[in-house]
């Protein structure tokens, strides 16, 4: 299931040191690539998840973007910054969105 894949990356995230750019980028491709993989998995996962695994994700979410190309993902991340407005998404979305054609 896509909840538990992505919430163990995050653990694994987590614990990187923010200089271990390797390590970082190393959890980014994983979530690009299972968040990539389908465009109704993604969206009902983003809608679900918790606003601590959100921020995580919202490193990626233009990476995702360019591969969903997907208007659908780019409403659903709207809807999650008006719930989440602590994040300050609106920036991390309008790039995002810059992405798909």
């Amino acid at each position: 299931m896509i909840k538990n894949e992505i919430e163990n990356i995050i653990k694994e995230r987590k614990l990187k040191h923010k200089n271990d750019k390797v390590g970082i980028e190393h959890c980014w491709n994983k979530i690009i690539n299972l968040l990539s993989k389908n465009e109704l998995e993604t969206i009902n996962y983003l809608n679900n998840c918790s606003e601590e695994d959100l921020y995580f994700i919202s490193e990626v979410f233009e990476d995702i973007a360019l591969n969903l190309n997907s208007k659908n993902y780019i409403n659903c991340l709207r809807g999650l910054d008006n719930k989440y407005p602590n994040l300050e998404l609106k920036k991390d979305i309008d790039i995002a969105e810059s992405y798909i054609s």
